[in-house]
């Protein structure tokens, strides 16, 4: 990854009007760079998922918001570029990287950019381990919907947008409002000063909590205005400032009543009943989180219950895929611990056995959350219910190999779980079959892979 470079001198680039993205197809480098193209600036980037054309479509989709886009076999930006931008992922021996040193073109994080960015408006920063994009976009339909144009720069797709042929994750609205995710993963959510900070909880995920701790902190010091704090999680709760502005257990906003019939839930919010086609009582958390904010933003909690009625959800996060011969097959992002464990309990409602499919990511992260996530999914499944894991995803790099998928599987059986291993995921259904009943529910969760979606749909296709 990059050294140091940044940290020294951030220079301010917003006012630039060329600005070329290493890694445009990434989720969160996607989004800035569609803002960016949406506000009037000349927009470039290259990646190496352009290398191949099995990323044709993102690569289309890109260029239909006037974004140019390169492979990167060789670097591509020139002296006509202003400033380069890059993620945290990228290393110091990236062709671009190089290209723009060679030529003195100021190198700009992901984040830092984001940060310049949220300056120019009144910025919502929703933070956490859990939630962060599924509550960003319940906010965004929720204010569109209440006539608030907000514009949005998140990680997942929202489904309304991606109806529309857009990767789904930015919108340029016409209101002073901007709604983002604040990510810990890198700590670069220490460099957002946003109008309103929402803090929806803290898990151990990509770091220890001792460094979480210090994070949060510092985000809560950034934030100019208020703070929106989950008083229902332990962790989150000691960075509230005030009760009032905060949601869940003592506050005005506490959900009571939830229940789940098969893919809608229900809850009742100061004597207002609420509505969503979605699953899991973590939903009812995030749509509590967008309540508190939007009383924030001037829209009443009725007019929160009458857009959730029609939260049409978020590409890979829940989704379903299809219900065939009994057999429900639901796609999802989660891949630490807590979402894991969340995801599985918000699914077992939907038949009376539930399959649960996880394909790890990264070693290190896999090596990291190992005994947090056995523990989480064996405190998860019923007894009727099963865990499969297939290989760790590897996405280059020189990460150390020492750890598989299947040790987790080992720890699981160790403690009595129904767990099994196929190393090969396209060897999955067919080994998964026999384990269907004629009431299944079939869980698919990873993240980082570009090739999931694709694999969820086959693996629907040939049920």
């Amino acid at each position: 990854m990059l050294t140091n470079f940044f940290t020294t001198m951030i220079p301010l680039v917003i006012n630039k009007q060329h600005f070329f993205f290493a890694g445009v197809a990434g989720a969160g480098m996607s989004a800035i760079a569609q803002y960016l193209s949406g506000i009037g600036k000349n927009v470039s980037g290259s990646d190496r998922l352009f290398n191949t054309s099995d990323n044709d479509k993102t690569k289309a989709q890109l260029e239909a918001e006037n974004i140019i886009c390169y492979h990167q076999l060789q670097a591509q930006i020139n002296n006509t570029h202003e400033v380069l931008v890059v993620s945290t992922a990228i290393e110091d021996t990236n062709v671009e990287v190089q290209k723009a040193r060679e030529l003195n073109i100021p190198i700009i994080t992901r984040a830092q950019l984001l940060a310049q960015i949220c300056d120019t408006k009144k910025a919502i920063a929703i933070a956490g381990t859990s939630g962060k994009s599924t509550t960003a976009a319940m906010l965004f339909h929720i204010l569109i919907n209440s006539g608030v144009d907000a514009s949005l720069i998140t990680g997942a797709g929202i489904v309304t947008l991606i109806e529309q042929g857009k990767i789904g994750n930015c919108h340029v609205g016409k209101s002073e409002w901007l709604i983002i995710e604040a990510d810990e993963s890198d700590g670069s959510l220490v460099q957002y000063k946003p109008s309103i900070g929402v803090l929806l909880s803290i898990d151990k995920d990509h770091k220890e909590l001792s460094e979480l701790d210090v994070i949060f902190s510092t985000f809560q010091q950034n934030i100019k205005d208020t703070i929106i704090v989950n008083q229902s999680h332990a962790l989150a709760k000691k960075f509230s400032t005030a009760v009032a502005n905060d949601f869940g257990e003592g506050t005005s906003f506490v959900g009571s009543n939830f229940s789940q019939n098969s893919f809608t839930i229900s809850f009742a919010v100061q004597g207002v009943q609420v509505t969503m086609p979605t699953i899991g009582k973590h939903n009812m958390e995030n749509a509590l989180a967008c309540m508190a904010t939007c009383a924030q933003v001037g829209v009443s909690v009725q007019q929160c219950a009458d857009a959730l009625n029609t939260y049409p959800g978020i590409y890979r996060r829940h989704q379903l895929l299809g219900t065939k011969n009994g057999i429900t097959v639901i796609d999802d992002y989660a891949h630490n611990p807590a979402k894991i464990a969340a995801s599985i309990k918000a699914c077992q409602p939907v038949a009376t056995k539930l399959i649960a499919w996880f394909q790890p990511h990264g070693y290190g992260p896999t090596r990291f959350i190992r005994k947090e996530l056995v523990e989480e999914i064996t405190a998860s499944l019923r007894p009727q219910d099963e865990i499969w894991m297939s290989e760790i995803y590897y996405a280059g790099g020189t990460a150390v190999k020492d750890i598989s998928a299947n040790d987790l599987i080992i720890d699981l059986q160790d403690k009595n779980c129904n767990a099994f291993f196929v190393e090969n995921r396209g060897a999955l259904l067919q080994a998964m079959k026999p384990h269907f009943t004629t009431d299944t529910v079939v869980l698919l969760m990873g993240a980082r892979d570009p090739g999931l979606e694709k694999f969820g749909n086959a693996f629907w296709q040939e049920i």
